[in-house]
């Protein structure tokens, strides 16, 4: 009910923004993104160009998808998990489980976290992955881990989250509420976050790797106003630079989502381990003035 309530808000936004005549659309994630697909065509019809950050649309054109490689980034944090293992485990990856929080099963987003965590976990047939599915939220991925720490035990060697910033949190309440210490699953994943940042900071997460959402957002803006004064917008073929910015350089692909658009790749820094948690770039920093006023 939440997703299909979710879906026609979406739709009902983008047909509003048709008839207020809106010179650009940005898409900043979505549940769906197939049942959303007829109102990115209609913003199309309309001639209104269309940026999406985090996902993209799965149908229609999307001007510029904005967002880090999910694949590549998931794989840079399963490297760093099964190094964890190995650290916890005298040099060696033992038999045993670990276990993989996933986001919604049906979202491009979780397909492409799965895909780059696995291409790194396989290649350990010692190790058997259990999925739970998360849906991008902390009461589901906590049930899920809880459940399965009840299931698994003392058979669990890590445990996997595909987004800490939004499920990190539900999946270290229940290892504390059994009774466990978070620092022994060595967790890791992509997106971080406030969330996840404070986590790190607590020693209760291993790494993640930092979404520039930020950035893309900043991104998504500047391109939609190029556009609208005649400029150009980086395509295929092109990378962009720009100097000390933790995203640079970024790729502009082919959109292997929408059926036409390109796909702006930006780089995703791996926290703490390649970027130390205080630094000034990260956005979860340089915004952090928001957060301390939502805990006063």
């Amino acid at each position: 009910p939440y997703t299909t309530l979710f879906r026609f808000k979406i739709m009902e936004l983008m047909d509003n923004f048709i008839v207020q005549k809106v010179d650009g659309f940005i898409m900043a994630g979505a549940v769906d993104l197939k049942a959303i697909v007829p109102g990115v065509k209609r913003l199309n019809e309309a001639q209104i160009p269309v940026m999406a950050l985090d996902t993209s649309p799965e149908g229609g054109k999307v001007d510029l998808f904005i967002s880090f490689d999910i694949e590549q980034s998931s794989k840079k944090a399963a490297e760093a998990f099964i190094q964890g293992i190995k650290d916890r485990n005298g040099g060696t990856v033992p038999e045993g489980v670990v276990l993989e929080i996933t986001g919604s099963l049906e979202d491009m987003f979780t397909h492409a976290c799965t895909k780059g965590f696995r291409s790194v976990v396989d290649q350990y047939p010692q190790l058997t992955v259990v999925q739970g599915e998360g849906k991008w939220n902390n009461d589901d991925a906590n049930k899920r881990t809880a459940d399965l720490i009840t299931r698994y035990g003392k058979e669990i060697k890590g445990i996997y989250v595909h987004t800490p910033d939004i499920m990190g949190t539900g999946v270290v309440s229940a290892i504390e509420a059994a009774g466990l210490d978070p620092r022994d699953y060595g967790i890791t994943g992509i997106c971080m976050g406030p969330e996840g940042l404070h986590l790190i900071k607590e020693g209760k997460v291993l790494a993640i790797v930092e979404q520039p959402a930020y950035d893309s957002a900043a991104l998504a803006v500047q391109y939609l106003y190029d556009l609208k004064n005649g400029k150009p917008i980086p395509k295929i073929g092109d990378t962009v630079t720009q100097e000390g910015a933790l995203w640079s350089p970024a790729r502009i692909i082919e959109n292997p989502w929408a059926d036409e658009g390109a796909y702006m790749v930006l780089q995703g820094p791996l926290v703490p381990l390649e970027v130390e948690a205080d630094n000034p770039q990260l956005w979860e920093n340089k915004l952090s003035y928001m957060w301390k006023q939502q805990q006063k």
